[in-house]
């Protein structure tokens, strides 16, 4: 199908049900096709390596024409090594084990029968996206090799990019046999909007919001399909009495580091109160020649007029999302823990400390989906170490939380096998 014929694209709703249709045919689909249609996904990618950074400059463009912001901006520009690294994550997803089907020991058992749990796909996904050409293809991968169907609702900033990255992905599904719908780009030429996918809870079956708070509330709003936030920023790092000035500026630094997605960025640090004053301003002066800005409650701000700026009060509870954190004083790990699960995001939040005490306190104290203690935050959508990718991290207690996995796009089934003799 070539651009032209794109363009005219089929109803939303259209889009929906030959999804449905899909997943119920990639459902019963062996483990290796499913690895198969991935691997093809990777080599597509790379075949179109130099049509998708076309589409990607025709975005930026655009974008700027628009004054679209920075942030986005940053978010938008696909550069050869976040293609490269999409490529990667795909070609690892292709090589990684089937975990459709895969057999579970069962709490509920029943006299005379043997009852298991197996693994299974979902139906139909939707990622709902701002900006970052590249996720859809990520997601796209995730969903393949879990046997899930995938809609893609991309952002206007992007869709030269998530055009020809959606059309490269169908082509090489289409070439391995895998059925046509299982992956589809929602259209947006007949003013089709977010809430036209997300209340088709009839034939969705999860719903993944990424990008700004505004998305994601205006989605958890609107659904009423079942919906998996994903989280980014607003993490908090308690800096304890006992925490070394080192660790602390490294766990600040390398949490930055995973751009342009802030995961897990630290942007709010709070403060014990023993800590030197020389090492608060060591501290911040690092920062600033990193190129970070500054921003401290009224308490410091008045005994450091020179070092910080004066944060509102609504930015505790909001992520940045660029290169600025906030600082505050408190009087305890107590304090800490209670104020990081009044405001935090809840997906990750961090400690430095030299007591096993207060890790512990912590560990068990902070209402979060992942704490981290004496180490980065810092987000890999493919680490080095392990055998799993993944794809975000959600900071929900409903569905599922912490890292979003390809397990977390699996369901339970429950089988009896009875052997009763008659």
């Amino acid at each position: 199908m070539d651009m032209e014929a794109y363009s005219l694209a089929p109803h939303p709703t259209e889009v929906i049900i030959r999804a449905y249709r899909a997943s119920l045919v990639l459902a019963t689909t062996k483990g290796l096709d499913r690895s198969r249609g991935v691997q093809a996904m990777a080599q597509a990618l790379s075949k179109s390596f130099d049509d998708i950074l076309e589409a990607n400059t025709l975005d930026l463009e655009a974008s700027r024409e628009m004054a679209i912001p920075d942030l986005i901006l940053n978010w938008l520009k696909l550069t050869p090594e976040r293609l490269q690294s999409a490529i990667q994550i795909l070609q690892r997803i292709g090589e990684l084990s089937d975990p459709i089907r895969r057999v579970m020991n069962a709490s509920y058992q029943l006299d005379h029968s043997q009852t298991y749990c197996q693994l299974m796909p979902l139906g139909v996904i939707a990622l709902i996206y701002e900006a970052f050409p590249e996720l859809g293809a990520i997601a796209a991968g995730f969903c393949i090799k879990t046997g899930n169907s995938l809609i893609l609702k991309g952002g206007s900033e992007a869709s030269h990019s998530n055009q020809v990255i959606t059309q490269a992905l169908q082509d090489a599904l289409d070439e391995v046999g895998l059925p046509a719908g299982c992956l589809e780009l929602f259209p947006s030429e007949q003013g089709a909007s977010i809430r036209d996918l997300v209340t088709q809870d009839k034939y969705l079956n999860l719903v993944i919001p990424y990008g700004r708070p505004t998305l994601l509330q205006q989605v958890m709003q609107q659904a009423t399909a079942p919906v998996l936030k994903s989280a980014m920023g607003n993490c908090y790092l308690y800096w304890s009495g006992t925490g070394s000035l080192d660790m602390i500026r490294w766990v600040i630094l390398d949490s930055h580091a995973s751009e342009p997605d802030p995961v897990n960025a630290i942007e709010k640090v709070l403060i014990n109160r023993h800590q030197k004053p020389s090492s608060l301003v060591s501290l911040w002066k690092s920062l600033k020649e990193k190129s970070f800005e500054i921003r401290g409650d009224a308490e410091l701000v008045g005994k450091f007029p020179e070092q910080l700026t004066l944060v509102a009060e609504s930015e505790w509870n909001q992520p940045y999302l660029n290169k600025v954190i906030a600082f505050k004083e408190v009087d305890s790990i107590e304090e800490a823990i209670a104020w990081i699960n009044q405001y935090s995001s809840g997906h990750a939040d961090c400690l430095v400390t030299e007591s096993y005490q207060e890790s512990r306190q912590f560990a068990l104290g902070v209402d979060s989906a992942s704490a981290y203690i004496n180490s980065s935050p810092r987000f890999a959508r493919n680490p080095k170490r392990g055998d799993a990718v993944f794809l975000g991290m959600s900071n929900q207690k409903g569905y599922r939380r912490g890292i979003i996995s390809l397990e977390t796009l699996t369901t339970l089934k429950q089988v009896i096998q009875g052997n009763v003799q008659f």
